[in-house]
């Protein structure tokens, strides 16, 4: 059956409404009528904004035609406005017309009005269909612009994250040295400490950009969200304060999504910060799931998501709300509205990048003064959640007495390097570039039990470097290292080759070398403190 038009008639005459009502009836039009005949009466049912259509009567004592449609342009602009009266003159129609009606009938001819309405209704819904065509191409147009900036950053992230994590090695390696050095009771050790925290600070904020960037690489898994979000309840209460309810509400099904676990944290980590700094005087914070069936895009996305199975992650807070302005640019890198020092303008953006890089799409509610919601969709995985593979390997030593090629392009991490690993007692060669430890590894092969380079150098890069010195010695262990996150799973399947991500710390590299020089078959994901060897 169809839903019963709802009109709005401004009619001071019964017995016209009710011919008007039978009329379209008969037509096949059902309608639901309203009836007014003040001024006061027809504002009111305007501003609830739950009408179809007005039929108005241009004369009307104490209010008039021209007055309602007036106001209804003001009010109601989309709704059709048809004049149904008996004592509009043609000039006048006309005049109406020019104003904005969409059509006048004469009560004389009121046969006129079925196929009238149906025209009007005819062309809404084709006003409607364009609106929604050219807001979805304005929708699309922004998204691009986004996936435009995003790819600008990445590569602008891309080639500064190499020098910057050269650096950090070096920052981050120096205080580990100077804290290994110094008593427990050493009055600089407060200062180097907070040197390390900059250090470790600094990485991760090189690591936020290049995940919002998609630049930082993934490891996506089939998990449930459920566990991932009730292992995460302690923390977070600490991390909102005692002046916040958290509030959980888990689905009682098993939603599986396949991501990154860690992005997936971040994901909450960053949403959960967002609303507690929104809340600074207390609030309550929700956290849902949910499987859910979508049939539209969400608002922010990348690409049009397919109708279908989503696990649906919302987060909600009663905080002081998002302004539209604000609103439509939460997601653009370096956007902030937080006090200088207390934010970075990445969060949202790390935000969109996880959840667009697992195929999925997020929408934003948000009121002034009433608090914020955050729908994020991934989609929903049949299969059951990956089993961890793999044995931690923890080396009972870092020392040992084995030679190695150290090769290193920057001076700072190669000296470092150098002497931390002469310190545990290895005999070292450096050369810093592959041409030069192409030559000095020819002369020393028969010495050389590991190889440690850099991936990217001048001349011969670092893969090259090793498959020249594997034709001489093929059981030379090889260890890379790189400050380039696109190099992640470099040598992965060789059992004797390993890949340490910068920055990392001494110890870091300490155990990566001696668990690679110890390896045994039954070790194949080996992970550290400061730094993952993947083989």
């Amino acid at each position: 059956m169809a839903t019963p038009l709802r009109v709005l008639q401004l009619e001071d005459n019964q017995t016209d409404a009710d011919l008007i009502a039978t009329l379209l009836a008969e037509g096949g039009i059902p309608c639901a009528p309203i009836r007014v005949e003040s001024r006061a009466a027809f504002v009111a049912v305007l501003k609830e904004g739950l009408i179809d259509l007005i039929l108005a009567d241009y004369s009307l004592p104490g209010f008039d035609g021209a007055a309602a449609l007036e106001l209804a342009r003001k009010l109601a602009p989309e709704i059709p406005f048809i004049f149904v009266s008996g004592t509009l003159g043609e000039e006048l129609a006309i005049d109406t017309m020019h104003r904005g009606a969409t059509d006048y009938i004469l009560k004389q001819r009121i046969g006129r009005l079925v196929p009238s309405i149906q025209r009007a209704l005819r062309e809404r819904h084709d006003r409607m269909e364009r609106k929604r065509a050219e807001d979805a191409l304005r929708q699309s147009e922004l998204q691009l612009r986004q996936a435009q900036k995003l790819e600008a950053v990445g590569r602008l992230a891309g080639g500064l994250a190499h020098d910057f994590n050269n650096i950090l090695t070096v920052i981050m390696g120096h205080s580990q040295v100077l804290l290994n050095d110094l008593p427990p009771d050493h009055p600089e050790r407060g200062k180097i400490e907070e040197m390390r925290k900059a250090g470790d600070r600094a990485a991760a904020l090189i690591k936020q950009l290049l995940t919002f960037s998609r630049k930082q690489p993934a490891e996506p898994k089939v998990l449930d969200l459920n566990p991932v979000i009730g292992n995460f309840e302690t923390m977070l209460r600490r991390l909102i304060g005692e002046d916040i309810e958290l509030v959980l509400r888990a689905s009682r099904e098993p939603l599986r999504v396949k991501t990154d676990p860690a992005q997936l944290e971040q994901i909450v980590m960053n949403l959960v910060v967002n609303a507690r700094d929104a809340m600074p005087k207390g609030g309550t914070l929700i956290i849902e799931t949910a499987s859910v069936e979508i049939d539209r895009t969400p608002v922010y996305h990348l690409r049009p998501l397919p109708p279908g199975a989503y696990v649906k992650l919302s987060v909600s807070d009663t905080g002081c709300g998002i302004s539209p302005d604000v609103q439509a640019h939460i997601f653009e890198p370096f956007f902030t509205t937080k006090e200088e020092g207390k934010g970075t303008g990445l969060g949202l953006s790390t935000v969109f990048g996880i959840v667009t890089q697992s195929g999925g799409g997020l929408d934003v509610s948000s009121a002034i003064g009433q608090g914020t919601r955050f729908d994020i969709y991934l989609p929903k995985i049949i299969e059951e959640a990956d089993r961890v593979v793999g044995t931690e390997v923890t080396p009972s030593s870092t020392t040992g007495h084995e030679t190695i090629l150290l090769v290193e392009d920057d001076t700072g991490v190669r000296s470092l390097i150098r002497d931390e690993l002469r310190k545990l007692g290895y005999r070292v060669f450096e050369a810093k570039h592959g041409l030069e430890a192409c030559l000095v590894g020819t002369q020393q092969i028969g010495r050389l039990q590991l190889l440690l380079t850099d991936v990217v150098m001048p001349g011969m890069n670092g893969p090259e470097l090793a498959q020249h010195l594997r034709v001489i010695k093929p059981e030379l262990k090889i260890l890379f290292i790189s400050g380039y996150t696109d190099d992640v799973g470099l040598g992965a399947g060789d059992p004797a080759c390993g890949y340490l991500q910068k920055p990392f710390t001494p110890e870091a590299l300490a155990r990566a070398i001696r668990e690679l020089l110890d390896w045994n078959p039954a070790s194949t994901v080996v992970s550290s403190q400061q730094g993952t060897v993947i083989r």
